[in-house]
């Protein structure tokens, strides 16, 4: 439900429509689907309602507005004071660019790279492009969330778009993965943009907010995670110059690395 100042914005058009268009508000309690031209809104309510809602919220209403029901009103105001959400964050990583990436972007480890998800389901693959399922671990009321993403991986820029193919509460989900040498190692940054349906039970400023304190955690998780991959195969080519038997397979973190060019989010 869209909310503003406390209060369900549809109750606030009705207030509007009510003081301000004439408008029964007993009719439109019985017809809560009706449009507002159904529901007796002339060309002049819809101009007072107009105005109303540029003055209040700085919002302005189509012409066919007559042809919507107030909650759809409400929806469209709703949708116009809240911005879209826009997030970026990243982390320096010491470790090489061609390990970062190929860690990374071996989608079907992310269980081991990220401590949020649970499973990963590749669900198919057109050369560096790939669609997955993504199932989170229960969250404190016992829900997994899970849901498609699709992702397409550049190696030659070293960046990769992604988007949520089943959206669930957002109206779209997009992801923009860059990778940068620098001075002290690999800057892996995350770019995120995005909408909350406005049935989500946040909006795009709480959601925001959510994305910036999960993503400094998860790519504080995979730093760790990639510079200890990073000091093992430095140890281990210290081994093999001089001589000595590498040492079987197992390690858990050293499975996390693969060939695969599909990469990974942390919101994706």
């Amino acid at each position: 439900m869209t909310v503003t100042h406390g209060r369900p914005m549809t109750a606030e058009i009705t207030d509007i429509l009510v003081a301000h268009c004439g408008l029964d508000a007993d009719a439109a309690a019985r017809a809560p689907a009706a449009s507002l031209e159904e529901l007796g809104m002339d060309s002049l309510a819809l101009l007072e309602l107009s105005a109303v809602v540029a003055d209040r919220w700085q919002v302005s209403i189509p012409e066919q507005a007559g042809q919507l029901s107030i909650p759809a009103v409400a929806d469209l105001v709703a949708r116009r004071t809240d911005p879209p959400g826009h997030t970026e964050n990243s982390v320096v990583i010491d470790a090489p660019l061609a390990l970062v990436w190929d860690v990374t972007n071996d989608v079907t480890n992310w269980t081991e790279l990220f401590t949020e998800y649970a499973v990963v389901e590749i669900l198919h693959r057109d050369g560096h492009t790939v669609r997955f399922r993504l199932t989170m671990y229960p969250d404190e009321n016992g829900v997994a969330w899970s849901w498609v993403s699709e992702r397409t991986a550049d190696p030659v820029s070293r960046q990769v778009r992604a988007h949520r193919v089943e959206t669930g509460p957002f109206e779209y989900m997009r992801i923009h993965w860059r990778y940068t040498e620098e001075a002290d190692g690999t800057r892996m940054a995350w770019t995120q943009d995005f909408a909350m349906k406005p049935t989500a039970p946040v909006d795009n400023v709480a959601m925001t907010e959510r994305i910036n304190t999960n993503s400094v955690i998860q790519l504080a998780v995979i730093k760790d995670r990639v510079e200890r991959i990073a000091r093992q195969r430095e140890e281990q080519d210290r081994l093999d110059a001089g001589g000595q038997d590498r040492p079987a397979a197992g390690d858990a973190q050293d499975r996390v690395v693969a060939g695969d060019a599909s990469t990974g989010a942390g919101d994706e």
